[in-house]
């Protein structure tokens, strides 16, 4: 009785280890690789798979899901014989799980001694200057050459990128001196540009305004000199409308001649011959009239000049 029970509780667990090995569940984005008797059967999709237990063999899951691998630096000499330090990074996808499963026994391993050596064929026909300004043509060509080899693998690189290039110390400081004198120089020259430019903003800016005050002292002076040619024209027309004689000018002459002394400054005045000739007109002017009434005098003739003798 006893051995029954235990026959059919190994029945029973040999059951559950068939169905267990029955039945396979793949999750999404993943594939698996059959085997029967150590041959490639069929290749398990998502989702749930029924397999011969204990004759099928499921050997391989495989991720087909974008995967990124980076690599260590790699030494890599330039054209002008300098060694730099690459670092790479690769993104693949495994496109056909059978390939990547048999083609190839490490994919992983395989992409990256490739990329090691095209990289190296690569930077050996660059310099140094033109490894550091060039990392578009370096991914471009890098990953033609990973795309073509791995395609017979099953796998497709996506994208390659150069995470750093980093050349020996001594170039690195010589390179920092570089670029400490140019940033130097141009900080140099936009400084004489901008005094150029004050320079030459001060330079407009003092003419134009000299241009305009030049031109304020023109304008004033030619309305001053307007108004004083008016002022000049209407006294002139005021003394022809009111007919003056010479004795009217006498007068007015000699009241202006006070007004010529006047100022502590004026220590000496030299009095102008025309005041003889004044002072004639208003003695006319004053024998004209008696004193006293206001009556006009009568003229007598003057008596002729004796010619004095001759000896």
């Amino acid at each position: 009785m006893d051995a029954i029970i235990i026959v059919l509780i190994i029945l029973v667990v040999l059951v559950f280890i068939a169905l267990i090995k029955t039945i396979q569940v793949i999750p999404q984005a993943s594939a698996a690789i059959v085997e029967r008797f150590g041959r490639y059967t069929r290749t398990l999709n998502a989702g749930l798979n029924i397999v011969v237990p204990f004759i099928d063999t499921v050997r391989n899951r495989v991720d087909l899901r974008e995967q990124v691998v980076p690599f260590p630096p790699q030494p890599v000499i330039t054209q002008d014989n300098l060694v730099v330090n690459i670092d790479t990074v690769i993104y693949y996808q495994v496109t056909d799980a059978r390939a990547a499963t048999y083609e190839v026994a490490s994919y992983i391993q395989a992409i990256e001694q490739l990329t090691v050596t095209t990289l190296r064929n690569i930077i050996g026909g660059m310099d140094l200057e033109r490894t550091l300004t060039s990392r578009e043509e370096i991914n471009a060509a890098l990953r033609g050459v990973l795309d073509e080899a791995t395609g017979k693998w099953g796998i497709r690189v996506n994208r390659v990128e150069l995470k750093a290039i980093e050349p020996p110390t001594s170039i690195q400081d010589s390179m920092e001196k570089q670029m400490r004198a140019d940033r130097d120089k141009r900080a140099a020259i936009l400084q004489a540009e901008g005094v150029r430019q004050s320079a030459i903003l001060t330079a407009e800016g003092e003419k134009q305004s000299a241009i305009l005050r030049a031109e304020g002292e023109s304008k004033s002076a030619a309305l001053r000199a307007e108004g004083e040619a008016q002022a000049i024209r209407t006294v002139f027309e005021s003394i022809h409308a009111g007919d003056p004689d010479q004795k009217l000018l006498s007068y007015q002459y000699l009241q202006m001649l006070p007004k010529i002394a006047e100022g502590d400054a004026n220590k000496l005045w030299i009095v102008p011959s025309e005041i003889g000739d004044a002072l004639k007109g208003l003695g006319g002017a004053l024998d004209n009239f008696r004193p006293g009434t206001g009556a006009p005098m009568e003229k007598h003739p003057a008596p002729p000049r004796q010619q004095p003798p001759v000896d």
